[in-house]
């Protein structure tokens, strides 16, 4: 896991309100979800909320013991990796998260990419939080996970405060988040380095994304919010935001049938919506599972919008989500 230059030496405990959300662990059974075969998939949730739902073909039946993941451990400031306890109780590993057995890709098809990069934004005045999940085209496993908490930067402590209670309180997750949050173009930098680090982007490369792309449930995260936050933080638009992939037109595309927005994707394809609903890496990590089904079902996942300046974007499927 990358560990960020600025994290270096800071270490923090989370706290009650933290492990309110994420503490109360038990045995969680997933069942199959696919009508013609299975495809094994376990995901990180947090305690609040999880869709309860029954898929209505079982064909078996995987016992997990669920661990959510540290927080402090994806922005590298976990101080406890040296406690059983909070090992036990916590996971901090990305791969933990996610298992998929290929074998079941009886219909999996070639792709334009060898990397997807699942992105889901939060927040609506200003970014609030940054999360990526790395994926591996051709074997659908996640590699590695980019998170990082945004602090506003046109908004007075007061109103952040104000903010952070409504959207992360409830979650149990306002105290990891002051604790780590960091101003958005500090994002982009570490962003940066852990493209880097994958070898999925470089200057050299004029600023491109090397093999990969962008995967969002909906244009807004890139078509908009980015560039918005870009002007507020007064850093330039960077150029691997120039295209993307909109679920939501593949979803259309391939399966034949509107879904307009995550909830709705998993609910057709049976897949148990886990975690809590608007915190970004539980929606990142959610929208993953629907990616690696849905190539596992065949689907050709390809660019749907490019971005010919900050303002004028080009659609690139006729038949898309508008």
């Amino acid at each position: 896991m990358y560990r960020s230059v600025t994290a270096i030496s800071r270490g923090f405990v989370p706290r009650a309100a933290y492990s309110l959300c994420f503490g109360s662990l038990s045995p969680l059974t997933l069942s199959s979800v696919s009508k013609v075969r299975k495809l094994t998939v376990s995901a990180s949730l947090s305690a609040a909320q999880h869709d309860p739902s029954p898929a209505t073909s079982h064909e078996s039946t995987t016992t997990i013991r669920w661990k959510p993941t540290c927080l402090y451990h994806t922005h590298g400031m976990c101080t406890m990796l040296d406690d059983p306890a909070h090992l036990e109780k916590f996971s901090h590993s990305c791969s933990d998260d996610f298992r998929v057995d290929i074998s079941e890709f009886v219909n999996k098809q070639c792709q334009d990419f060898d990397y997807f990069l699942v992105l889901d934004l939060e927040g609506k005045v200003e970014i609030l939080e940054f999360p990526v999940v790395l994926v591996d085209a051709k074997t659908t496993r996640v590699i590695d996970l980019f998170h990082r908490f945004v602090r506003p930067s046109k908004m007075s402590e007061q109103r952040i405060n104000e903010y952070i209670e409504g959207k992360y309180g409830k979650l149990g997750v306002d105290r990891v988040w002051h604790d780590t949050a960091i101003p958005f173009e500090e994002v982009l930098q570490q962003f940066e380095v852990w493209l880097t680090q994958h070898s999925l982007w470089g200057k050299e490369l004029g600023g491109h994304l090397n093999r990969s792309a962008f995967v969002t449930c909906g244009n807004w995260d890139v078509k908009t919010k980015i560039p918005q936050q870009c002007n507020v933080s007064n850093t330039k638009l960077p150029s691997y935001f120039m295209e993307w992939i909109n679920l939501e037109d593949i979803y259309l595309n391939f399966y034949k049938r509107r879904a307009t927005g995550m909830m709705t994707m998993m609910r057709e394809l049976q897949i148990p919506s886990l975690g809590s609903h608007h915190l970004g890496i539980d929606d990142a990590k959610n929208i993953t599972r629907v990616l690696q089904r849905m190539l596992a079902d065949g689907a050709r996942v390809q660019i749907t919008a490019r971005r010919n300046s900050p303002e004028n974007v080009e659609f690139l499927f006729e038949n898309r989500i508008r």
